[in-house]
């Protein structure tokens, strides 16, 4: 998540028919949507040893056929955090969707009363990531608001406990997402990996993960590439982010990408990592870097 009104919470579809132009250019055509000259979009990926995605959230001026088509000509992979709706979509283009969308995440799993509507999306969302062949759905413990933090690893055991069976069967992972509580999500629970880590021993499960968030990581704890080395067997899917301010991730901030995917690589690592950024200035341009020197 980012500190402006652009967000994963607030983030909106709003489409509308454009003005003038062709009928095809017309139809469906989000507002505000820019065009994109896609012969300037030359394929980047080559290596190929990490698998990247990349979330449709961040890039609102863009139709979410536009990110596919942009992001299948750059070599990438998926499109992050989308629902059953969308998958047609990503599907078209020959596109993956490598995490789906569950419950909200400042009410989650840590407490008991919210378990029966976190648990019901979380296994609509494993059966119909197990129905198209996707890996993951995403899950949050929810905010503190006063609850000990071992009281929140309790209950959120409790509730993995109840479809960490399904998700074996079926074969998807359940991602617990690490958030910052220091910017961008105050009281949110799972801000240190140590926390994530023992609600996964606990369940004791190969499909209950985590998802490292760089971005946010990088806020609470920093050490990112002796965290990944240390704790990599419990995690189970990356997003990328620039610090600060979850910018592009190049030069202007303090994370070097090119080391951090080694050593994600260097784990044997064969998930996805997620570009989750909110480009400052062009998208094309940003995606594009991005997709280049995460390419390890």
């Amino acid at each position: 998540m980012n500190k402006d009104k652009l967000s994963r919470r607030t983030f909106i579809r709003n489409t509308s028919l454009a003005a003038a132009g062709t009928v095809a250019a017309a139809v469906a055509r989000k507002a505000g949507a820019v065009d994109i000259d896609m012969d300037k979009v030359q394929r980047v990926v080559k290596k190929g040893r990490i698998n990247q995605s990349v979330s449709k959230w961040c890039f609102g001026k863009w139709s979410l056929d536009q990110l596919c088509a942009v992001s299948a000509k750059l070599g990438l992979k998926a499109i992050d955090l989308l629902g059953p709706s969308a998958f047609a979509t990503v599907k078209k283009h020959g596109l993956a969707c490598s995490m789906i969308s569950t419950h909200g995440l400042s009410k989650g799993i840590n407490r008991k009363e919210q378990h029966a509507q976190c648990l019901a999306k979380i296994r609509d969302a494993i059966d119909a990531a197990a129905e198209n062949g996707y890996p993951n759905v995403i899950s949050f413990p929810g905010n503190r608001a006063g609850m000990p933090d071992d009281v929140g690893i309790e209950n959120s055991v409790i509730a993995l406990k109840q479809v960490a069976g399904l998700a074996e069967k079926k074969k998807v992972n359940i991602c617990l997402e690490y958030l910052n509580s220091k910017v961008n999500h105050k009281d949110y629970m799972f801000d240190n990996i140590k926390w994530g880590v023992e609600v996964c021993k606990r369940v004791g499960s190969e499909r209950v993960k985590i998802l490292y968030d760089i971005y946010h990581a990088q806020i609470m704890e920093g050490d990112i590439i002796r965290t990944i080395r240390d704790y990599h067997q419990y995690i189970g899917h990356y997003h990328t982010g620039g610090n600060p301010g979850r910018n592009e991730i190049d030069e202007t901030q303090e994370l070097y990408y090119p080391a951090i995917m080694r050593a994600i690589a260097e784990t044997g690592f064969k998930g996805y990592v997620a570009h989750e950024f909110v480009p400052k200035r062009d998208p094309l341009a940003g995606l594009t870097y991005a997709a280049r020197i995460c390419d390890v």
